[in-house]
């Protein structure tokens, strides 16, 4: 450990005080983990330390400040905990209700289409809650929010893009609508980034949040992206009509969305996807004018105006196909940035980039 994840004696026993005082118990939803700990233990899914029966601070006798203890981290949500697998892959387990859900049936249905196209995240296993009837456990990568770390060139938004698109054409194809995209509903598979791994609470953080991580560039390393969360989703009959009813979901700018009123549910879908990329990368970062003309077809206020998920597909290869090769390794620049900020930085990473060409091809 560095010399600063250790204490004075004074703040040792401010420590101890606020550890007696509850500063580091368990949440009342950690508690439910922990009470399932054993019987996920038996089907090889072992939950960290802190959420063991016997679980008591590894700080307790010692002068380690808790931020640098693994068992110090708590679980940011109700319904999703991590845990390891005996390969020491670290995976999400998450609580559905099985009443009026149809959440793990469409997505079991998506992961048994082992396509190139599918962007959907995996279920890797399923089984009932060790102790309530009335749930079901759900099994998936773990996974991390897309823009963590935050985009660098013009090439990975392309990717993103790309993905996001097919992704969406996928899930249509085979008559189910998601109903819920959204940045939140957007994650990856950070593992190229972090090839050492990373904490899933503390994600700048290796696996015993010791040390601060730097991602790997996701231009050398790329990555896989993936919809998540199918809690709203709706999958169609083939040929059936596909009109849904419900002002739900994360993004309220759908302009049809109706509690009373049926609407497409493919077209809400492109509007909420063209939002994301609006909200994430347009009004965020320079150098993406040529998602405009793509955007702006998903966007627009008439449902039957949007161009289906295929063609939008089509629309952006296209797209794609115009911008000069060199743009892909454009730094893209925020646009929060000062603008002697930006040139600055726009200029190392223009000496950057030589360097690693040159690089490469002395290798």
């Amino acid at each position: 450990m560095p010399s600063y994840a250790f204490l004075s004696p004074q703040a040792v026993e401010r420590r101890e005080e606020t550890t007696r005082r509850g500063a580091y118990s368990l949440l009342p939803h950690e508690k439910v983990w922990r009470d399932r700990q054993p019987g996920l233990q038996r089907r090889g899914y072992s939950l960290r330390q802190r959420y063991h029966l016997n679980w008591k601070p590894s700080w307790e006798g010692t002068n380690v400040d808790p931020d640098f203890c693994e068992d110090s981290v708590t679980l940011l949500r109700m319904d999703i905990i991590d845990a390891t697998r005996p390969d020491g892959t670290v995976v999400a387990l998450k609580s559905i209700c099985n009443e009026g859900s149809r959440e793990v049936e469409i997505a079991q249905f998506l992961t048994s289409l082992a396509l190139p196209d599918n962007h959907c995240v995996p279920v890797l296993d399923v089984f009932p809650d060790p102790l309530d009837s009335a749930r079901t456990l759900m099994v998936m990568p773990w996974l991390r929010p897309f823009d963590d770390p935050e985009f660098v060139m013009v090439g990975e938004v392309i990717d993103f893009v790309t993905q996001m698109l097919e992704g969406l054409a996928f899930m249509h194809s085979h008559n189910i609508v998601h109903r819920d995209i959204a940045a939140q509903n957007v994650m990856m598979d950070g593992s190229p980034l972090y090839p050492g791994g990373f904490h899933p609470m503390r994600r700048g953080f290796s696996l015993d949040v010791i040390d601060e991580l730097k991602p790997l560039s996701r231009t050398d390393h790329p990555v896989r992206y993936y919809y998540i969360d199918f809690g709203l989703s709706e999958r169609f009959a083939p040929g059936a009509p596909s009109l849904v009813v419900g002002d739900v979901g994360r993004d309220d700018e759908v302009p049809e969305l109706s509690s009373t009123v049926p609407y497409d549910g493919y077209k809400a879908d492109i509007h909420a996807l063209g939002n994301l990329f609006h909200k994430e990368i347009e009004l965020k970062y320079h150098h993406v004018d040529f998602l405009r003309e793509l955007v702006m077809h998903m966007k627009q206020r008439n449902p039957a105006a949007r161009p289906p998920a295929n063609e939008l597909v089509s629309m952006f290869r296209q797209i794609r196909n115009l911008q000069p090769a060199a743009s892909y390794r454009w730094r893209l620049g925020s646009k929060s940035e000062p603008a002697y900020e930006r040139v600055f930085n726009d200029t190392v990473a223009v000496a950057w980039e030589g360097f690693s060409q040159l690089k490469k091809l002395v290798n």
